[in-house]
Parts: structure tokens; C-alpha cells; sequence
């Protein structure tokens, strides 16, 4: 069919798009040239489609089939941003699909009722400046404009610089019109774990996201040589920060939740020197936002009993989606489709936080990985995900 054709040519233009050659994953940054060539993809083929391009005051791009200033609309879309070495499908598989369903509705000689929207969330994973969902969380206040533009890289570059360099305003903050153009957020998205497979089923539709939460550990240490300094004199830093990581599974098992230490910064970042500072980052969620809060906590006194700090970057409380949009796209399904919550962040759970009916439909991925290149989806998946999306728009916007 020529609407699988479509979502084929798309989905192989973007592949070779930040593809480490190395690894098989994809390093897609926030306001980098990798970026710049996604931004301009998506905005190329929604001219081809003749939808209207629009940006928020982030620069999350938005592509419009008809009048949301009119009537407010129905939008669907993700992101095209990778956490480091991620795979293919986490974010570009719900750009693809929302395209793609928009495809097929042109095709068919539908006329909308109210507007249909497309939308490509900037950095959402947060891999560049640390704070996932950017994005949305800054066009709807969930974070601040200030904050923003004074996250750092790793290599000192703050949000305001990185945008500067990429040719873009930093006149950045809430975006109250755009908010007020939506009308409802479907977003689809891989599954990022076993749920579907487990039910041997191709789609689900989304109940909720667990809450999370993300905070900065430093450990403190004395540099010294590696080869002059006695065991019993040393004050390493990275000892430190492996008791912090021990401390993080043992209290994740203790609370039911799961507590994640994946990037870690060691100073002087020397061979032969002891480390005198250790910054890494603790990821913790889990289904009870009690036990989470418990597990970080007792975390937060081991660190401080080694000396060290913890400051919290962000945290999202339990998100619930729209009871009545996600029943309404459940019963456009056909009303046995599986119900499933996720432990995974989306910008759907930072539109529905902000007051803006929100759910999400998931693909199924055999494998149950993801943020790796192993993460997958089937074509025949992937498909009937397009299929399940163009009925949701359809019903909800005819």
C-alpha cells in the first residue's frame, strides 16, 4: 500500500541521520548539526503534505492541518532527539506515525472537523543539558526560562550558547497561545519493555507515568599519585561514588522501585591520579511516588555520610493520562485493547500536568530494550501502529 510505502521512505531517510558508525546507536544532541538536519526533515515533509509550520517560543516545531487558533485541535507527534547511543525508535517512531496517519487521511479525502496537529518536541531525552522534556516543560512552565538557558553540557556549553550557535533566539519561556491550540495529545510511542509482548498484542494505550526524578551526587576525594600514595592515606573519591551506586540497588530492591547511576564525571580524570571529585546523576521511578521519595532519601544519607551533596534536577510526580480521552481512544480500538503505564518520561506526561487532556498509545518491542541500539520495533508493528493512530484522529477530529 502506498501509505506503508510512505512511512518506509521516511523511516529509512532518518536512519543514517546521527548514527554512531561504531556503535549502531544514535547521538541526535539538542542544538546541534545532527539536529539542525532532523529539524529540517520534519519541515520539509510537512510543506510536502501542506501543513502549516509553526514554532513555540522552545522552537518545538508544530505542523498544523487547519486552524488551531479557530478551534483548538487534536495533536499527535514525539520527538527526534536520542539519549547517547540510543536506538532508532524512541521518539522518531511517533513523528513517523503521526505523519504517516496524516497521510492516510489525505488519502482517503478526509475532512477534519477540527484541526490536526503535528508536533517534534526538542530535547526531550535531555542528553545534552540534563533535564529530559525540555521542551514541553518550558512552554508550559514546568521549568523555568532562566533555568533553561543556564544548563550546561559537558563540555561547559550552556542551553543559551548552544542556541546561539545553532542560529536560534534565546527569547525562550511559557507559550500560553500554543497551549491553548490543543485540544487533546495523542502520542505514540515504542514500548520500553515487556508489557505488549507479554500480551501478544501489536498496540496498548496508555494509562500513566510512573513518577521520577533526577539528581546530581557529588563525592569529594583528594587528588594523589596512583603509584605513591598508600592505600591507608588515600581519600578516592571514586570509592566514594561506588558505595553511592551499591546504595542506589539497595535501596531501589528495599522500595520497590528502580534507581539508575549511568553517567558519571571523574576529576582530574586522570590514569595514574586519584580521583578528588566524583559528579554523577541518580535516576529513580518507580509505580508508589512514597517509595521513591524513600529510596532517594535513604540514598541522600549515605552520600551525605561520605561527605558528599545531592541536589535535585527534576522530578515529575505520578502523571494519570485524561480518563476520558484515553477511554474515548480505548473504545476508537475497539475497546479490548490492553491498558498499559509506563516507567518511561514523555512530553505527554508534561502536557497532561499541565491541565492538557493527554494519552499515548505504545508499539510493541520484542525485545524489551531500549535507550539502546538493540531497541526495536517489527515493521508489521510498527504499521498497525499507523493504523491505530489514524483511527484515534480520525474519530476524535470527524
Amino acid at each position: 500500500m502506498i501509505m506503508t510505502d510512505q512511512f518506509d521512505r521516511m523511516w529509512s531517510e532518518l536512519l543514517p541521520i546521527g548514527r554512531n558508525e561504531h556503535t549502531g546507536g544514535y547521538r541526535r544532541y539538542a542544538w546541534t548539526p545532527e539536529d539542525a538536519l532532523l529539524r529540517d526533515w520534519f519541515a520539509a515533509e510537512c510543506r510536502s503534505r501542506r501543513l502549516e509550520l509553526t514554532e513555540d517560543r522552545l522552537g518545538n516545531q508544530w505542523a498544523w492541518w487547519g486552524d488551531p487558533d479557530g478551534m483548538p485541535g487534536i495533536v499527535s507527534g514525539s520527538h527526534l532527539d536520542s539519549v547517547p547511543d540510543g536506538g532508532a525508535y524512541d521518539g522518531p517512531l511517533g513523528v513517523i506515525s503521526a505523519l504517516a496517519a496524516v497521510d492516510r487521511l489525505q488519502r482517503e479525502g478526509f475532512r477534519p472537523a477540527r484541526p490536526i496537529g503535528v508536533v517534534n518536541f526538542a530535547d526531550e531525552e535531555g542528553a545534552r543539558f540534563g533535564v529530559a522534556c525540555a521542551g514541553s516543560r518550558v512552554i508550559t512552565g514546568a521549568m523555568s526560562a532562566e533555568r533553561a538557558l543556564g544548563l550546561t553540557d559537558a563540555d561547559g556549553i550552556s542551553m543559551a550558547e548552544a542556541m546561539r550557535a545553532a542560529g536560534r533566539a534565546v527569547d525562550i519561556g511559557r507559550d500560553p497561545a500554543t497551549l491553548r491550540r490543543i485540544a487533546g495529545f495523542v502520542e505514540l510511542h515504542v514500548e520500553q519493555g515487556r508489557g505488549l509482548i507479554d500480551r501478544d498484542a501489536a498496540v496498548a494505550v496508555g494509562t500513566g507515568i510512573w513518577p521520577h526524578g533526577r539528581w546530581r551526587l557529588e563525592l569529594p576525594g583528594e587528588a594523589n599519585h596512583a603509584g605513591t600514595t598508600r592505600l591507608e592515606d588515600r581519600r578516592d573519591a571514586m570509592l566514594s561514588c561506588a558505595v553511592a551506586v551499591e546504595a542506589a540497588r539497595q535501596s531501589a530492591e528495599a522500595h520497590d522501585c528502580v534507581a539508575t547511576v549511568g553517567k558519571v564525571r571523574v576529576e582530574p580524570g586522570g590514569v595514574n591520579a586519584i580521583p578528588s571529585r566524583v559528579v554523577c546523576w541518580l535516576d529513580a521511578r518507580g509505580p508508589d511516588e512514597r517509595n521513591v521519595r524513600a529510596a532517594v532519601a535513604e540514598i541522600s544519607r549515605v552520600v551525605n555520610g561520605l561527605g558528599g551533596t545531592v541536589g535535585e534536577e527534576s522530578w515529575t510526580a505520578t502523571t494519570s493520562f485524561d480518563p476520558g480521552l484515553t477511554g474515548r481512544v480505548r473504545e476508537l480500538l475497539g475497546g479490548h485493547v490492553p491498558m498499559l503505564g509506563t516507567g518511561a518520561g514523555h512530553d505527554a506526561g508534561i502536557l497532561a500536568t499541565a491541565g492538557i487532556p493527554a494519552t499515548m498509545l505504545f508499539v510493541c518491542n520484542p525485545t524489551g530494550i531500549s535507550h539502546s541500539p538493540r531497541e526495536y520495533a517489527s515493521p508489521q508493528d510498527c504499521h498497525a501502529g499507523v493504523a491505530a493512530l489514524t483511527t484515534v484522529i480520525r474519530g476524535l477530529t470527524g
